[in-house]
């Protein structure tokens, strides 16, 4: 039995199709679901915590249906959305107590106790949350996710919004809890964290699973070299060239692929040229996972993804 099973997992809002037909099997490892804005993450997140119900398909967490058990499956898992979640008018100890009460622990204080020390907040226990940094608050917020001590952990977006210090003691936190047994699933933006820290990814596109597998895998199933070309100016129009695929263009820098970089790379620079760009350097260099989500979901996030400004136009015309 895996931790979370999903069979054909399916969200509709009317005719829009958020998440369609997804099937996955995640456990005992930290997984991370990639994504552009609108491709489904969050919806999948919401049905697997029971907090929207699916239109069609199934889904289980430890062995509990997610519609039918959704009492059993919400005892097993913890969920640390994206934004900040914690009561700045209490301190950090008064926070993670809350949380042990509300879920019937034994001792809440001696639970809540050690769960602050297992996110190194003993010392700031008795201070008011306004007085901890970004860092700090995302530490307390694992805390109050452990404190029945789940077996499943959703983390939507862990580390956002904090400096590179913060992102790396969050991290160890969450890797140590992995060593310990826990299923972690987490949706993030920073592929290299994806890259580093996760067993397994999945790419969605379009409320489908594009790729899945290890980083180190879906890396060298790309099969293709990247090449990045500094130019002066952007062309107006797409660049085509036989056997080489365009992948993304940031400021001066558009990056391609190909299955030979060091031949594309001529045939680049007479494309670009003939379109009037001064290419003023080229460099060639391996895959990264950037690379193959780009490889996945195309450079236009929008394209036939949730629209969610026609989901609020809908809603509002159901008032």
């Amino acid at each position: 039995m895996n931790a979370i099973e999903t069979h054909d997992l399916t969200k509709y809002y009317d005719k829009l199709c958020a998440v369609n037909h997804l099937t996955l099997s995640v456990d005992n490892e930290i997984f991370a679901l990639l994504g552009p804005n609108g491709s489904g993450k969050t919806t999948t997140v919401m049905m697997l915590t029971t907090l929207l119900r699916p239109t069609e398909g199934s889904a289980a967490i430890c062995g509990h249906d997610v519609v039918r058990e959704g009492e059993a499956v919400r005892k097993r898992l913890s969920y640390v959305p994206q934004d900040m979640a914690v009561d700045i008018k209490l301190t950090g100890r008064e926070n993670v107590l809350l949380f042990a009460r509300l879920y019937g622990i034994n001792n809440p204080k001696d639970k809540t106790d050690e769960v602050l020390g297992i996110m190194e907040l003993s010392d700031r226990a008795d201070d008011l949350i306004r007085t901890y940094s970004g860092g700090m608050r995302r530490r307390l917020e694992l805390a109050q996710a452990l404190v029945h001590e789940p077996e499943v952990l959703f983390l939507d977006e862990p580390t956002i919004g904090l400096d590179v210090a913060a992102r790396k003691k969050i991290w160890e936190h969450i890797r140590q809890l992995r060593k310990n047994g826990m299923t972690i699933f987490v949706t993030t933006h920073y592929m290299d964290e994806a890259d580093r820290f996760c067993d397994r990814v999945g790419i969605i596109s379009h409320g489908k699973i594009a790729a899945l597998g290890t980083p180190t895998a879906l890396k060298a199933e790309l099969e293709k070299d990247v090449v990045t070309a500094q130019v002066s100016v952007i062309p107006k129009g797409p660049v085509t060239i036989e056997g080489v695929r365009c992948v993304g263009q940031q400021g001066s820098e558009i990056t391609f692929t190909a299955e030979n970089g060091r031949e594309a790379m001529p045939l680049i620079a007479r494309a670009l040229e003939g379109e009037g760009v001064t290419v003023t350097s080229l460099s060639m260099r391996e895959p990264t996972l950037d690379d193959v989500f780009l490889h996945a979901v195309g450079t236009a996030e929008d394209a036939g993804a949730f629209d969610y400004q026609q989901f609020r136009t809908m809603l509002r015309r159901r008032k």
